[in-house]
């Protein structure tokens, strides 16, 4: 078997796992379904390269508002690998005990929202804290993590707890332990990962239902759509809306937040 054939059909492997949470998933959407239609946010976070996955969801083509896409660059900026802003530093920061709290210190949460926590191996700090902190603050987890990976992996936690024991429900990228899935004869460590293909999936799937649910409710997202599919004026339309709905759930995110001031407090502005 050729190597491009292995890493095919192993993805393809990944993609049965998918299938087989389609009610885990259909779950999902309907928290992230119901947060939306209230008018609040689905809050993303995930270090590291999951930060992948964050960014699958929104903003791109053939998505939605109604996402809050949370990207520390401290803990995701890779392309310079090593210097000021490397990679060191990034896998030193999403170990660090309260630096969840800082991000999460920046929006006022509601019991109204959700979240999506994505981590391959469910055992980084920072990821951790995010659920827990969520959960505490009574918003539902959807924690995204590579179940076997996560299992043979131990926590950077003090007390040993994972992703998975600060979720409402778990979803499985199905990619193996170490994520690397080929084999390459003369090479002693595998290479190419799944954990991107099986996530990747999975959010596309998690949106398809969103959608579904907020059609069938009687309001259908505006969706980011080429001109090549709805034409150029359309096109242009429908990113400005969807771009200003964002803004739109945003603020309400930000206008009660941390301390009162005479902006937050006073009616007539």
């Amino acid at each position: 078997m050729s190597l491009t054939s292995q890493y095919i059909q192993k993805a393809q492997a990944i993609l049965d796992v998918a299938e087989q949470q389609t009610e885990a998933i259909q779950q999902a959407a309907q928290w992230f379904s119901q947060t939306i239609l209230a008018g609040r946010m689905v809050h993303l976070f995930g270090s590291g390269h999951s930060r992948i996955m964050v960014e699958e969801m929104w903003p791109r083509y053939g998505s939605f508002s109604g996402f809050n896409p949370i990207v520390e660059l401290s803990l995701s900026f890779h392309n310079l690998v090593v210097g000021a802003n490397g990679q060191r530093q990034a896998m030193f920061l999403e170990n660090v005990p309260g630096l969840a709290d800082r991000i999460l210190r920046n929006y006022d949460l509601s019991e109204q929202d959700s979240a999506l926590v994505i981590s391959s191996s469910g055992c980084n700090v920072v990821p951790i804290e995010m659920a827990e902190l969520f959960q505490k603050r009574g918003i539902k987890v959807v924690a995204l993590l590579t179940r076997q990976h996560a299992e043979k992996s131990t926590s950077k936690r003090q007390d040993g707890k994972k992703l998975s024991d600060f979720a409402d429900l778990v979803l499985d990228t199905g990619a193996p332990v170490g994520d690397a899935m080929v084999d390459v004869p003369g090479l002693d460590t595998p290479v190419s990962p799944g954990s991107t293909v099986g996530g990747a999936v999975i959010v596309n799937c998690i949106k398809a239902e969103v959608a579904g649910l907020l059609t069938q409710a009687g309001y259908p997202p505006t969706v980011l759509s080429a001109a090549n599919v709805v034409g150029p004026e359309r096109a242009v339309t429908l990113f400005e809306s969807a771009y200003d709905e964002h803004a739109h759930r945003l603020a309400t995110l930000y206008a009660q937040v941390g301390f009162p001031s005479y902006v937050s407090e006073r009616a007539d502005l």
